[in-house]
């Protein structure tokens, strides 16, 4: 990976029985990764949303590591065009492969997969294991009654208002990257 490129870590479906609007979404999210400069680190296969935005972002100039767990490749899904392909034993090893690769951790639409990997990441930098941006790509409301149940979280203070800091809701592909194109780093106070 190029030095002076920064990684998009790509939290996304792999299903292909997903409304087109996500596919075509995905086509514009990968194109718009490689446009402005940027490589992405993602789960490796060639389905679904991650296929979409990994051919994209390879066509418009993004190097693109892919992190596939033993299990899923030998399902025949891992991706043969990307800079890179790592392998790994389970999940686990998957998810803490892809954090060490990346500067910004963005999830689409997607399903439980997708919310384990973007909360564990929310928690990390809630804990100050990093301080990179976390960005929800709220494309078509996708995550809007998520949002909902946020505010459920502060009202009741399971946690404090100010871990809206921690993550950026974005609702196009333009406010994502000028999120990031700004992203300034603050200091969290641990909640105890």
């Amino acid at each position: 990976m190029e030095k002076d490129k920064k990684t998009i870590c790509v939290y996304c479906s792999s299903s292909n029985h997903l409304p087109e609007k996500f596919y075509k979404i995905a086509q514009e999210f990968g194109t718009a990764i490689g446009k402005n400069g940027y490589n992405m680190v993602y789960g490796g296969t060639t389905v679904g949303m991650m296929g979409v935005i990994a051919n994209n972002a390879l066509e418009n100039g993004s190097e693109v590591i892919g992190v596939i767990p033993e299990r899923i490749a030998s399902f025949g899904l891992k991706h043969p065009s990307l800079a890179k392909v790592i392998v790994t034993k389970d999940m686990r090893e998957r998810k803490a492969t892809m954090e060490k690769y990346a500067d910004i951790f963005i999830a689409t639409p997607g399903g439980f997969g997708t919310f384990e990997e973007i909360f564990e990441i929310l928690v990390a930098k809630q804990l100050g294991y990093h301080n990179k941006p976390v960005i929800f790509f709220n494309f078509d409301n996708y995550y809007s009654d998520m949002l909902k149940m946020f505010e459920t979280v502060y009202e009741n203070k399971f946690a404090k208002p100010e871990a809206r800091d921690l993550y950026f809701i974005a609702n196009s592909i333009a406010e994502m990257f000028d999120y990031i194109k700004t992203y300034t780093p603050k200091e969290f106070v641990l909640k105890w």
